[in-house]
């Protein structure tokens, strides 16, 4: 967090009104601070790098680089910084988009005040919120994905990660739940994705719950 011990926000959205509504709202949480604004992907890039937002309010449907591959860019490029789409649109398509570059959220824009902001503070944690429909579409992405049970070869030790997952708990709050090393966990963490099919740990969760992977 910043000096001020507060969340930094990044606004993306071609919309000026709706950047003027979520700035707006950010004034009203002592906890959050607004630091910049993007009217466009290519632009929110850009201002990631100068201003270092923790977590970035990311539209999916925008003129030219669309809110997807925006993600994916700041992801690679500054990975400590927590995407969250927020859009109008919850068509399957979009949300695994999101997901599979790196969004560690998806919510609608008639989510309340309240919940964005728990979800902004959830992100800057490094646990995922979805809005209801979003982890439906996961949840009926992966009953249909031809996988022949997928996770059933999960170790011990990584059922124990998954469970700690699905709490909420991110890698270093593993690691120090577990006493062993953040890169130990890393590697656990990486191994699940891969048997599950999983492209992010917000997947990976819907998955474990939707089989009941984990007790």
């Amino acid at each position: 967090m910043s000096d001020t011990g507060r969340i930094r926000v990044l606004l993306v959205d071609d919309h000026a009104v709706v950047r003027s509504g979520l700035s707006a709202f950010l004034s009203v949480y002592e906890d959050l601070e607004m630091v910049g604004e993007a009217s466009n992907g290519e632009e929110a890039v850009r201002i990631c790098r100068r201003v270092e937002p923790h977590v970035v309010l990311m539209d999916l449907v925008m003129p030219g680089m669309d809110g997807a591959a925006t993600t994916k860019a700041i992801r690679e490029e500054c990975p400590d910084i927590q995407v969250i789409a927020l859009t109008s649109f919850k068509e399957d398509n979009l949300v695994q988009a999101a997901m599979k570059a790196g969004a560690i959220g998806y919510l609608l824009k008639n989510v309340s005040g309240d919940e964005l902001a728990q979800a902004i503070r959830s992100a800057h944690a490094g646990r995922p919120t979805l809005a209801p429909e979003a982890a439906q579409v996961l949840i009926h992405a992966a009953t249909h994905s031809g996988e022949a049970d997928p996770g059933d070869d999960l170790t011990t030790r990584e059922c124990e990660i998954l469970r700690l997952m699905i709490d909420g708990l991110s890698n270093p709050e593993i690691a120090d739940r577990l006493i062993v090393s953040r890169s130990t966990v890393k590697f656990h963490v990486s191994n699940i994705l891969m048997k599950l099919g999983a492209s992010s740990r917000t997947e990976a969760v819907a998955m474990a719950l939707q089989r009941k992977l984990v007790g």
